[in-house]
């Protein structure tokens, strides 16, 4: 039963694709939920057009096939993480477009949840444009939820750290992690919500060897060889705002 006194804290994921969250953030979402926390997953769009090559090889397909088994997958991998809720605003990609009213619903998403922080994508991706916009429009949403002159006498948005989640071809793209989560616990969580990935089965085991690696850095930075805690799955993120700290 939820202590009104203590509600529960709450992080939100703002992901381009469908799958974008599962393959970047998967333990963040499985960890912080198995805890109690709230994790909302807002999916800007179904990855439909760009990222279901596989799908679209198959004879006969049309667009709205596409998005309906996308969202299926998206939707069995919420509950494989333990999401609170997922909300698909279908905005569609490759481009993916946001207008004013867009950006002002997911202020209002901002607003509703009330992150203790949120994670997205990768401030500069050449290899993928809808990834690189996400984040500006989380950053400019995140400044307009601060904004007491919007929408007056509605819930201010705190501060909440953005993390971002790393990139597909992480040397390209100027994003260097200062933060590892150990989430080895809930490794059989995130693999399980990958393999509803169906569309994407490619990135399966790239995703797996990913959090093989960072787990290497996460016992590295733990206190090494010597001391360090063993580690077997991992995520790294990179913080875009200071932290504010009592110790080191």
């Amino acid at each position: 039963m939820t202590d009104p006194h203590h509600p529960p804290k709450s992080a939100l994921v703002i992901s381009a694709h469908a799958a974008d969250f599962v393959w970047r953030a998967g333990g963040a979402i499985a960890l912080h939920a198995a805890m109690g926390w709230k994790v909302t997953v807002v999916c800007l769009s179904f990855g439909e057009r760009g990222e279901s090559a596989k799908l679209w090889k198959q004879p006969g397909m049309t667009l709205d096939r596409v998005k309906a088994a996308r969202r299926a997958e998206a939707e069995r991998a919420a509950v494989a993480l333990g999401v609170h809720d997922l909300i698909c605003f279908d905005l569609g990609d490759y481009p993916l477009q946001m207008d004013r009213a867009d950006k002002d619903r997911l202020v209002d998403v901002m607003r509703d949840v009330d992150p203790a922080f949120m994670l997205s994508h990768s401030s500069y991706d050449p290899y993928n444009a809808d990834h690189m916009m996400t984040t500006q429009i989380v950053l400019e949403c995140r400044s307009t939820a601060q904004a007491w002159g919007h929408k007056p006498g509605g819930k201010v948005l705190g501060a909440p750290q953005l993390y971002l989640f790393e990139p597909h071809q992480t040397e390209q793209m100027g994003w260097k992690p200062d933060t590892f989560l150990d989430i080895t616990p809930v490794w059989d969580r995130k693999r399980a919500a990958i393999e509803c990935m169906e569309g994407q089965e490619h990135l399966w085991d790239f995703y797996t060897r990913v959090a093989q690696n960072r787990a290497n850095h996460f016992t590295r930075n733990s206190g090494g060889q010597s001391g360090g805690r063993a580690c077997k799955y991992a995520e790294g993120f990179q913080s875009v705002f200071p932290r504010t700290v009592d110790m080191l």
